[in-house]
């Protein structure tokens, strides 16, 4: 057995090579030169007296034994940079660097209200930013990138904590010269679906907005087109057809200077559950829960708001 303990850094240069795929762009990430990335894996290979990468002018091939290791990388330095984060937290919470995953559905409309108020609470917070689909922020989640992740539910998050923030509830937006006249509150079954509009695969909103249609053939008659709810409000606005908002983007103003009306969609189950979501058994639970209850006091005093119809 070898008694030979890896470097954090030759961890680190190997996760990069894994991401990248190229010696070049992961030299790059990691602030280093390719011939000082490549010497570091060389030494890791050379002193477990296995190969972890296979090389060609090509292709960077990861070996079975290499994945397994990568895999392994990714949590012992989460641990480490944890070390760091438990006696900070410790003495001040939510101090220091925080990064933080937001999906694209909530990102534009919640933070623009919570970050002023972030900054006025806890001035010592860094909190850093990343907008990605609800899969790739479990993602980064999982491989240490994100610290949290503020999202809807539900959703496959695998093993993890959550607190529960607010209900975001749902609304059908059509033009406001629709000749049907609609009721204060649209039942599923008065959307027609050859007119409904609803994000692209991967955001997570459109199930929300299936599963609170319970309408099998919503899903197979739906035109599946929009990149951002900002791209669905144009096409509704341009006559195009009609769409699926939450409460959130509406108030946070996404309608303003459109010619789009808006009314509660009347389903038993027509909202999203916004929550802040961790690994298990994180250090940082503390400050996770103490920033939890900062955006449920934000989303108690934004839900005063009214909402444009």
């Amino acid at each position: 057995m070898s008694n030979y303990i890896p470097t954090l850094k030759q961890l680190q240069y190997l996760i990069a090579l894994k991401e990248y795929g190229h010696f070049g762009r992961a030299a790059e990430s990691c602030f280093v030169t390719q011939s000082t990335l490549s010497a570091g894996l060389r030494e890791l290979e050379s002193l477990i007296g296995m190969t972890l990468v296979e090389r060609t002018r090509r292709l960077v091939r990861f070996t079975a034994l290499g994945d397994r290791i990568v895999e392994k990388a990714y949590r012992v330095l989460r641990e480490a940079e944890e070390l760091a984060a438990i006696a900070q937290a410790a003495s001040t919470p939510l101090s220091g660097e925080l990064r933080m995953s937001v999906i694209p559905t909530i990102a534009p409309f919640l933070l623009p209200r919570l970050l002023p108020h972030l900054r006025r609470e806890k001035p010592g917070l860094k909190l850093y930013l990343r907008e990605e689909t609800s899969q790739s922020a479990i993602e980064s989640l999982r491989h240490g990138h994100a610290d949290c992740v503020l999202m809807a539910l539900p959703f496959a998050t695998g093993e993890v904590d959550h607190a529960h923030l607010f209900d975001d509830p749902l609304y059908v937006a059509f033009p406001k010269d629709d000749p049907r006249d609609p009721p204060p509150s649209i039942a599923p079954e008065l959307i027609d679906e050859t007119r409904l509009l609803l994000l692209e695969d991967g955001h997570c909103l459109k199930d929300h907005a299936l599963a609170a249609c319970n309408r099998p053939e919503l899903r197979a008659e739906a035109m599946m087109m929009g990149t951002s709810l900002h791209t669905l409000v144009q096409m509704v606005d341009n006559g195009l057809g009609l769409t699926l908002l939450p409460e959130m983007a509406i108030t946070g103003g996404i309608l303003a200077n459109t010619q789009i009306s808006a009314r509660p969609l009347a389903s038993a189950n027509a909202s999203r559950e916004i929550a802040l979501v961790w690994r298990k058994e994180s250090s940082r639970e503390k400050e996770f829960r103490i920033l939890a209850d900062i955006l449920q006091a934000l989303s108690k005093a934004e839900s005063r708001k009214p909402v444009a119809a």
